[in-house]
């Protein structure tokens, strides 16, 4: 091979050398947009009964910022007191019912409710909001939320025995469980509201294990109709 080809060769494979070293290679802006449509597609999730929605990296970022709202902070507040009142009746449930299928219903409530009202107190504790202790929904028999007993029906409960206190309770924990999922309804149909993380974790979660609950109390009260 003639000494001039030699050199124009090399000096070819320099500049092709330098190219790559400064420049992406050939193909490289190809294969980025292949990844991009590789990656799984970010989803917001979709309230209670509704479908998900694809969103981008842009307003996933936005989202990650989402603070409480006012209707968040009152939404968690008053769970509190709707809270406290099951407790309440459950606690009639272990003096006067003979059923073992009704105390272990109660133990469910019990343990999931008690939990719920520490986490919803720690997160209004801090956001530096009021913080109910449970009992507040007694000082406020004319406001009651969704679901909640009046103190005639609480009367009626607590004077009930044996199989008619198991079908009145089962009738009142159904009434109040669809007023739990009613308030988390109100809360999402609320403008902003219902977004923050932990809100729409709980809120979420309140729907699914008190419809599921009440699926099951009513197999229960069905029972007892047909003894």
């Amino acid at each position: 091979m003639p000494k001039s080809t030699t050199l124009s060769t090399a000096i070819l494979a320099l500049i092709l050398a330098a190219a790559w070293s400064v420049g992406d290679p050939p193909g490289h802006a190809q294969n980025q947009d292949d990844d991009q449509d590789q990656r799984p597609p970010l989803v917001q999730p979709g309230a209670p009964g509704d479908a998900t929605r694809e969103i981008d990296a842009a307003a996933a970022t936005d989202l990650s910022g989402i603070e409480a709202t006012a209707p968040d902070i009152a939404f968690m507040q008053g769970m509190i007191g709707h809270h406290a009142q099951a407790l309440e009746m459950t606690e009639l449930l272990y003096e006067r019912t003979e059923w073992q299928g009704m105390r272990l219903l109660a133990e469910r409530i019990d343990v999931s409710q008690a939990d719920e009202i520490g986490m919803m107190q720690g997160w209004l504790e801090a956001r530096d909001q009021d913080v109910p202790q449970g009992n507040e929904h007694h000082q406020h028999e004319g406001m009651l939320m969704p679901g909640m007993l009046t103190p005639d029906q609480m009367a009626e409960l607590a004077a009930a025995g044996g199989t008619e206190f198991d079908k009145l309770f089962l009738e009142y924990m159904i009434m109040h469980h669809q007023g739990a999922v009613i308030m988390v309804e109100e809360l999402f149909a609320s403008a902003g509201a219902g977004q923050e993380s932990v809100i729409f974790s709980f809120a979420s979660d309140v729907v699914a294990d008190q419809t599921m609950e009440i699926t099951r109390m009513r197999r229960m009260r069905g029972s007892l109709e047909s003894r």
